[in-house]
């Protein structure tokens, strides 16, 4: 009976232990913030507890940093790689960013030169626009950028009231954002919701975003996106461009966006071009099954997009072709549901309408289309039918 109690002991000791370590190892992944000096008063700049929680989980395999519920301010912050491996960031408390902003930085809080990171949570970002808008200030400071990360997942969080853009994805491979939500005044400048550039292989599902510029934006080089479940509005509506501006701007290729609802806001589907701009293309790029409500331009080409009133003026040579717009439907806020207004010089090619319903007050809206080639298929009961 000795020899049989002892051997059970022995085995029982041995399970516990490892158990303990694995929960020990468990637990010593997790670096809350709290634990590096973070104090959620609202008042007292947290941003070196930040960095050193980050700088722990980033050295250790499937690091956790953790922001528990509370009120905590954060100096402008860069948490950057790269990291042993898996890193995630879980955000369950509010950040709040300074009312003045670090000079000459275009970032509150980014991400750099990480590889496998995940950003989580049911906490905010709060930007503290407000008075940054008021002042008139140019500088585009993003509250959350994502910059030459990789494998990257920004899931639930919500971002309110940024000084400029909510989030800026540049630089990155294989991107995933879901169920997000950004919010800013109808009349904040410049508050794009989400903003790319240069990036491959992007998801976004399942958002929000009521600002006061485009929900989503997309700019060069941005290839291989899909866009499914997002409601926008107010705002500029969902936005490829505008590209033209620069040399040497990288083709804008395979964009998918489906069933979206856009309301109240001042454009639906657009694609912008300045009007003299250098070479550039746009191809594979379809909308399907979007609901509009009140939209005043629900679809646009917009070649010769001149927000200042001081463009230099001339045709585009951005080359926008094999573009599709399948089952968009609901009500314009203008008689004109459909306008492409393409560059002379470079006329937009299969551009294709199927199934559009696009009303106005209960009336049929019209197509405005120049230098386009156009072609309504399916139904004669499209509305419009025709340029």
């Amino acid at each position: 009976m000795a020899s049989n109690w002892l051997s059970q002991s022995i085995v029982t000791f041995f399970l516990l232990s490892i158990w303990g370590f694995h929960h020990v190892h468990c637990q010593d992944n997790i670096f809350t913030v709290s634990q590096f000096g973070a104090i959620p008063d609202a008042q007292t700049d947290n941003k070196q507890a930040f960095l050193n929680a980050w700088k722990n989980a980033c050295a250790t395999d499937g690091g956790t940093i953790s922001i528990p519920t509370g009120n905590y301010l954060i100096s402008d912050a860069e948490f950057l790689g790269p990291c042993i491996g898996q890193t995630n960031f879980v955000l369950n408390g509010i950040l709040n960013a300074p009312i003045v902003p670090t000079p000459k930085l275009d970032y509150w809080v980014m991400f750099r030169n990480v590889d496998s990171l995940s950003i989580s949570g049911t906490g905010t970002l709060n930007g503290n626009g407000d008075s940054y808008w008021k002042s008139k200030q140019s500088t585009i400071i993003t509250s959350l950028k994502l910059q030459r990360v990789n494998n990257v997942t920004v899931s639930d969080i919500n971002s309110m009231d940024s000084k400029k853009f909510h989030l800026v994805v540049h630089n990155c491979n294989g991107v995933t954002i879901t169920n997000i939500r950004a919010t800013a005044h109808a009349e904040s400048p410049n508050t794009d919701g989400i903003h790319l550039a240069t990036s491959n292989d992007i998801r976004i599902y399942d958002s929000n975003f009521a600002t006061g510029d485009d929900c989503i934006s997309i700019g060069d080089g941005v290839t291989n996106m899909n866009v499914s479940g997002v409601n926008c509005g107010p705002g500029h509506g969902i936005s490829i461009g505008s590209l033209g501006l620069y040399p040497g701007e990288k083709e804008v290729r395979s964009i998918r966006v489906t069933n979206c609802n856009l309301t109240n806001t001042d454009n639906g589907l657009r694609i912008k071009t300045f009007g003299a701009s250098p070479p550039g293309l746009v191809s594979d790029v379809h909308f399907e099954d979007i609901m509009v409500n009140n939209v005043l331009n629900p679809i646009i080409i917009d070649q010769h997009y001149c927000p200042s009133g001081k463009c230099a003026g001339g045709e585009s040579r951005v080359s926008i072709k094999d573009v599709s717009f399948i089952n968009v439907r609901g009500t314009s806020g203008t008689p004109v549901g459909v306008k492409f207004d393409c560059s002379k010089s470079l006329p937009c090619k299969a551009i294709e309408l199927t199934g559009v319903s696009l009303t106005f007050k209960g009336n049929s809206t019209t197509a405005f289309c120049s230098s386009a080639h156009v072609k309504f298929l399916g139904s004669a009961n499209q509305i419009p039918s025709s340029c």
